[in-house]
């Protein structure tokens, strides 16, 4: 058998680019009169910006400390054992970087292993342990504390979570095991699967105390000291903490029911990690911490060693790192300031925008539209959500007076326009329209005014080809809810110089969107990937294979909502024009369905009605459909569907529409809900051996997104 030492030399050696993590041990004596007390510190000499990880090595020095602290409880030289952070960290899980370099499952299993040896001591010493959540905690960082005897957590903590599962993990350090033996499974499934599925809810320090993780909630201007008061009057007998007694029977079951019908609704059975949790927990009833141990380490090296978590920590990397460093993106000294921004259009996109524009960059923002009225319900939406923030505490009555302030309408665009330094229309997705609004908008804005459109599929180039300065035309689109999703697909124009192309980043940044340089060719990427596996959709549906069965199809791709439902959520009237826009450009792959087209001219919303709760075919538009006789099966619909997203995504990177596959994946991610777990498109093509099929060719070199080879 290895020595925990000898498991986690090995597991470092794997490691070499690690950020250590140092625990640093002082002692002093506690208040009260309490007794001489030792603190380890958790430290990797960084700022709070560089958050402190765990790695092989961190667990090493950990490990070592506390073999000093053993020694000294057990000779009686202190009365208790505390663990505690860097200023605003306590400490954010594993490193994952590391995560991504093993090959092999018993490495991945001596990861677990090594950090469970080293927790477990914790709670096996001769004197009480203390975790002093001070700051962000999450994962392993969290895991840590569970194997003390007590808990406090500071109310200023932004931060708290078990993310794995979000990842494509599980909580392997005692998380799964210890956490429902705390708090019962109910509220351990609610932090472990639900938070974790729900894009990496995390919880605040009052919530940590809520669900009883923490015995006690301090401020954090003097977290630490009146947590080491709080110490010593436990210590003294003089505070006993009392946790409620865990329900060990039905309800922990129903917990589990409850937890694997959260998963089934957010992954569909497409990502291992939420099951395996689940099993750990159902399994953790018993209160045989070993054996969950256990449990923990063989799922951690199950998954490690499986593609849904490289393709989570690919996506987890791309939204984190790439979504902050376009590629292709000019130099942002380039950028023009930008002190007032102006909206053509007061529809509810526009208003929209207006809304996002006026929070994040805090400049006057005006409205223009055809009348009064309009421009009015334009500024009244702006007003009414800005009321609602304040309702909701998120501003207050200061700010929320200064932001109503800003915001202006008006019908002449000459009035609104002449000092705007950003101008972009949400009007009408029809080109003549949009050229007629940006041939006005030229006429009275200023000469170093970017004007920037929010089309969802229109050439740019088109749009600014008859305009006396083209170059300073930016596609600028977002994606609906705006408020929302985090996607803005920039697109350069054939004429669009660098400045107006870095002052559009520049913006972007300000709005906190996810920006992804774009080639100015048909409904750019989200809208034509989308477009053409609805097609195939449609296209199955109008041949003769039942709505239902179509649908049920791409269940295994674990998508937030089923194709007809997203369609409902677009409006089936937008479908119809993307459609044709890109049937006109791609006649041989996209086409116009006869089925949609009807429905549409019947002015349905959608194929479902819910009048029992759930999705129904309208019979309306059941009695509309025109189908053929050839029935497909679930499994060839889903070739279909996978084959036909993979020769457009290859033929978007052969035209360069953006710079990478990795660019397509961030897209659909952030701008579509593509996802998380399986990376977004590209990897799940790869990895179902369907990029090769179609295109003869992976869309990612092996290793990434992927177990190393």
């Amino acid at each position: 058998m290895s020595t925990t030492a000898e498991l986690l030399k090995g597991a470092a050696e794997l490691f070499p680019g690690e950020v250590v993590t140092q625990a640093h041990v002082r002692h002093f004596d506690l208040p009260l009169g309490a007794g001489r007390f030792a603190l380890i510190t958790l430290d990797n000499g960084h700022d709070h910006t560089k958050p402190t990880t765990l790695g092989p090595q961190s667990l090493a020095n950990i490990d070592a400390a506390i073999d000093q602290v053993e020694k000294e409880a057990a000779d009686g030289e202190i009365v208790g054992v505390g663990v505690t952070g860097k200023p605003f960290i306590f400490a954010v899980g594993a490193d994952l970087k590391g995560v991504e370099l093993l090959k092999r499952h018993e490495d991945a299993l001596a990861i677990g292993k090594g950090g469970h040896d080293v927790f477990k001591r914790l709670s096996k010493l001769a004197v009480p342990t203390f975790a002093y959540y001070n700051g962000a905690a999450m994962g392993g960082g969290v895991e840590i504390g569970l194997h003390c005897s007590y808990r406090t957590v500071s109310a200023a903590l932004p931060a708290f979570s078990l993310p794995e599962v979000f990842l494509g993990l599980v909580p392997g350090w005692g998380g799964c095991t210890l956490l429902p033996n705390l708090i019962g499974a109910e509220k351990a499934v609610s932090v472990i699967i639900e938070n974790s599925l729900n894009q990496n809810r995390q919880l605040k320090g009052k919530q940590v105390y809520e669900l009883g993780i923490a015995d006690a909630l301090f401020e954090g201007a003097d977290f630490l000291e009146q947590s080491l008061i709080w110490t010593a009057s436990v210590l003294k007998g003089e505070i006993t903490v009392e946790r409620p007694a865990i329900d060990r029977g039905e309800a922990w079951d129903q917990a589990v029911a409850k937890g694997r019908f959260v998963a089934d609704s957010k992954v569909h059975g497409a990502a291992p990690a939420a099951y395996r949790a689940l099993d750990i927990i159902a399994a953790a009833k018993d209160g045989d911490l070993q054996k969950g141990y256990d449990a923990e380490d063989l799922a951690l090296a199950d998954l490690i060693m499986g593609g849904e978590l490289r393709a989570g920590i690919y996506a987890f990397n791309l939204v984190q790192k790439r979504g902050k460093r376009p590629a292709g993106a000019p130099d942002k000294n380039l950028a023009r300031p930008v002190t007032k921004v102006g909206v053509v259009g007061a529809g509810l996109m526009a208003s929209q925008l207006a809304l996002l524009f006026l929070r994040r960059l805090e400049v006057p923002v005006v409205l223009t539209d055809i009348d009064q009225e309009r421009v009015d319900k334009g500024v009244g939406y702006v007003h009414a959500e800005i009321d609602k923030l304040l309702g909701k505490g998120r501003i207050n009555q200061d700010k929320a007076n200064r932001l109503k302030a800003l915001v202006t309408g008006v019908l002449d665009k000459a009035e609104g326009f002449a000092d705007a330094d950003f101008i972009i229309e949400a009007v009408f997705e029809e080109m003549g329209v949009k050229q007629k609004v940006f041939a006005e908008v030229e006429a009275v804005a200023p000469a170093h005014a970017i004007l920037a459109t929010n089309t969802s599929s229109l050439s740019v180039t088109e749009m600014a080809s008859k305009l006396k300065h083209p170059e300073r035309v930016v596609g600028f689109h977002f994606f609906n809810p705006v408020a929302v999703l985090p996607l803005l697909e920039i697109v350069r124009g054939e004429q669009t110089d660098d400045a107006s192309l870095a002052t559009a980043f520049g913006v972007a940044k300000k709005l906190k969107k996810t920006a992804v340089l774009v080639k100015d060719a048909p409904a750019f990427v989200v809208n034509r990937i989308l477009t053409r596996f609805m097609g195939e959709i449609q296209n199955v549906i109008d041949e003769g294979t039942p709505v239902e069965v179509a649908e049920k199809a791409v269940e295994p791709l674990g998508l937030p909502m089923s194709p007809l439902v997203l369609l409902e959520l677009v409006g089936p009237a937008i479908g119809l024009h993307v459609s044709e826009t890109l049937n006109r450009a791609f006649p041989d792959r996209f086409t116009v369905s006869p089925n949609l087209a009807a429905v549409v001219k019947a002015g349905k919303r959608g194929f479902y009605v819910y009048d029992s709760g759930k999705p129904e075919l309208d019979p309306e538009v059941a009695a509309l459909l025109k189908q053929g006789d050839s029935v497909l099966t679930e499994e060839q619909v889903r070739d279909r569907v996978l084959d036909a997203v993979a020769q457009e995504i290859g033929l978007m990177l052969d035209e360069g529409v953006v710079a990478e596959a990795q660019d397509i994946d961030l897209c659909l991610i952030t701008g579509a809900g593509w996802p998380f777990h399986l990376g977004g498109i590209t990897p799940y093509l790869d990895r179902e051996g369907v990029s090769e099929r179609v295109n003869g060719r992976r869309f990612l070199e092996a290793g990434v997104a992927s177990v190393p080879a």
